[in-house]
Parts: C-alpha cells; structure tokens; sequence
C-alpha cells in the first residue's frame, strides 16, 4: 500500500503526532487533510519536544514533502509563525513545506466570532481559533481560499463580502468587527510568504502515487468529533474520518490504501459533550496527570476515563480500519484494576453498539481485567511485556475486532513496539 490515512479512532488527542512522525521514517509524503490550528500535534525526538498545529508531523523528516490539504482552515498569520518557530529549531527547510491553493483562510473575523459565541451559555468548548466560523463561510460560499491571496483586489473584495455577512452576528454577540483595512493589513504581512508556497495538491498528491511514492494522509481530530459521524453537535466543523482524506485532498478514494486508527489505552475528551466512561474520581486524576493529559493547543485539562470499546468499534466500522495504533499503554502501569467498557445500559436495556443518539443516557457496562506494575517503556516486542498487559491488548483486539499493530508505551520515537509494517 503506497497510501495509508491515519486518523483517530476517540475524541482526538489519541497521539497522532508521534505515530505520524514514526510511520513518515518510510513516507516519502505527507499530508493534511482537515482540521486547523484546532489541532495540537505534539513530537518527541530525544529531548527536543516539538509541537505542531497546522505542519504535518513528517515535517521532522528532512526526505518527507509536507501537504497542507484543501480540506484544511489556516490561519496564515499562525502558519508563518509555526514556519519560523521550526526553521528556528532547524525542520522545515526551504520548498519542504507546500499548501494548496483551495485551503480556506481563517481571519480574525473569524476568531472573534468564535470566541464570542465560547461566551455564551450554550458554549461547546471549541479552541477560539476561528476554525468553526471559517467552515462556515466555506459553506456559504463566502470564503477565502488562500490562492486568492495571488490577487489582493480579489482578496479584499472576498473579506469585504464576508464582513457584510458577520455584521449582524457580531453586533447580537455584543461584539465590535475589526476594519477591513486591519485585516488587509494583516493579509498583507504575511501574503508574499504564504503565495510561494501554494500549490494545486491534488495534482501533486496523484503524481506522487503515480511515481510509487509512499503517501501518509494525517487526520486530525477523531472519528468521535466527525462532523458527520461524531456525537453531534459536540463536533468539529470537518470530517475527521477517513473519508475525509479523499474529499481533504483532492485524491480520489480509490488511490486510498489502508487505514489505521489511532486510540490511547483509555479515553479522554476536551471541551463539551457525553463521555459515558468519564471519571471524576482519583483514577481519573491519576491518569490525567500521569498522562500529562492538557490540551497541547489551549491547555485546558482533558476529561479522562475508562477506554470505551464500543466507541471504538463504532470508529473501526466508520473509517474501515485495518489496524489500531494503541498508544499510552504506559500510562495504565501501577493501576491494580483496569476496566474497559463493552455495553451500556440504556432505559434499563443492554446494548452493545454505540449509541450515538441516546449517548447522554449510557449508563457503561464493564469488564474488569488484571493491572501490572512493571515499567514498560523499554519493553519493544509483545513478549518483553508483562502477562496482564498482553492479556489487555488481547483484550481490546477481541472486543474492538481490530488488530493493534503498534504499540506506545512512552513519549519518544524509540519507546514504540512496531507489530506490523505500514507501508508495503
């Protein structure tokens, strides 16, 4: 398979940074699909910790061309910021970095209206980057594509077009809409670096698979925040499932090979929205700072729990996955009992898929299995695990019906036990 999507199969922060950044050693491309600077993908090589919102996770490959995908809503003035911060750390180098030209602009009218609505009462607990308002002048087809930054009078026209549009929203926000000539001012700070780097991606993207390169499509999010498929309307604006890597880029679905999912070894939620397994207790305390569980974007604590199986497999069969990445598995070392959801109970009726409907009444029914002690971060097969930890992932195969083919147990690139190649 010269195509692999990845994409996360929870409510996102499943560590998508560090197994992107482990499966582009042997990617020749990288590309993202959806999603904004909503997304914080956090790499660890040695001790240099990199955190990337809007660059792909290969951009610490010095061999791997880095695609931001049209699906995607960037903010330009972030993006260039991003940019100097890893030529500063010395990634990124020059023509490494490439953004297709049908990508939509997140602006600050975008950012304001999004903070503004975070205000409210009915707040869903977005990040405030403008990523939900820039969707929506998608839609509306009022949006600015960054490949009209090539022409500032057609530009401007765009965001006057789009100002007229918000006028009326920010006022009843009790919100005040910067000038157009403060935001053309900050268009125009940024326009002569951001118009060099655009590209037509889908054209690039077919030559690649064309030529027999090996492409990584990179989600962002997960399939539980999929505008579509998620736990509506406690969701993102995009589609973060693996649809979306296709209608993200440009590439037809038929050039998509396999898919893998990504889940940490128990659940985790930011902002708003049902979360059957949560827990408010000290276990969920003791994973949320063992696991350093902080939004690596608004550094808001995540909601920890229990690793909820029937999500899973409700992500499995909406993506198509063919294998499960299983990350902090080290996290769960100490516990003395690790519970897994595999039902729930609902009006007092079992049910054992996932109910996307009645999901704030889902009362979760769990299994209990064995914890272990032992430190796992240099275990690098199955077998340099310990019993209780083999029998847990045995576990999570049989109940998710998907096979794990990776495994992390720390933060580094070298602290991974790969079970099967992704690419080939």
């Amino acid at each position: 398979m010269s195509a692999v999507v990845v994409v996360g199969a929870q409510w996102g922060d499943e560590g998508k940074g560090k197994i992107v950044d482990i499966f582009t050693e042997h990617a020749e491309v990288v590309v993202r699909y959806a999603g904004g600077p909503n997304a914080g993908h956090t790499l660890v090589v040695g001790d240099d910790k990199v955190i990337v919102r809007l660059v792909p996770s290969g951009i610490l490959r010095p061999h791997t061309r880095c695609v931001l995908g049209q699906g995607m809503a960037i903010d330009p003035t972030s993006l260039i910021g991003e940019i100097d911060e890893l030529q500063r750390r010395g990634y990124a180098a020059d023509g490494q970095l490439v953004v297709s030209e049908r990508a939509h602009t997140i602006l600050p009218y975008h950012i304001l209206v999004d903070t503004l609505r975070e205000q409210q009462a009915d707040a869903i607990g977005t990040t405030k980057r403008g990523v939900g308002p820039c969707y929506e002048d998608k839609m509306a087809r009022r949006g600015v594509p960054l490949g009209a930054f090539r022409d500032r009078a057609r530009t401007e026209k765009l965001v006057r077009r789009a100002m007229e549009a918000w006028q009326p929203t920010v006022a009843a926000l009790g919100g005040e809409l910067p000038t157009l000539a403060k935001v053309m001012e900050g268009i125009d700070a940024v326009r002569d670096r951001i118009v060099p780097l655009l590209v037509d991606a889908s054209e690039l993207l077919e030559d690649a698979l064309q030529a027999g390169k090996n492409v990584l499509f990179e989600g962002a999010q997960g399939a539980l925040l999929d505008i579509d498929h998620g736990t509506y309307p406690y969701v993102t604006s995009s589609n973060s499932t693996a649809g979306g890597a296709a209608t993200g880029t440009g590439v037809g679905p038929t050039r998509l090979g396999k898919v893998i999912g990504l889940v940490k070894a128990y659940s985790t939620r930011v902002g708003g929205g049902p979360f059957p397994t949560e827990l408010n207790d000290e276990t969920g305390e003791r994973l949320r700072k063992i696991g350093a569980e902080f939004g690596s974007v608004t550094g808001r604590p995540r909601r920890t729990g229990w690793l909820d199986a029937c999500a899973v497999r409700y992500a499995a069969r909406v993506n198509g996955l063919d294998g499960l990445a299983l990350t902090k598995l080290d996290v769960l070392t100490g516990l003395p009992e690790i519970k897994v959801c595999t039902g729930y109970r609902i009006r007092g009726v079992a049910r054992t898929s996932f109910p996307l409907e009645d999901i704030e009444l889902a009362e979760p029914i769990y299994e209990t299995l064995p914890g272990w002690g032992q430190d796992i971060s240099a275990a690098r097969s199955i077998a340099d695990l310990p019993p209780a930890a083999q029998r847990y992932i045995e576990f999570v195969e049989r109940e998710t019906r998907c096979k794990v083919v990776l495994i992390s147990v720390g933060q580094r690139r070298d602290e991974t036990i790969l079970l099967e190649k992704i690419f080939g």
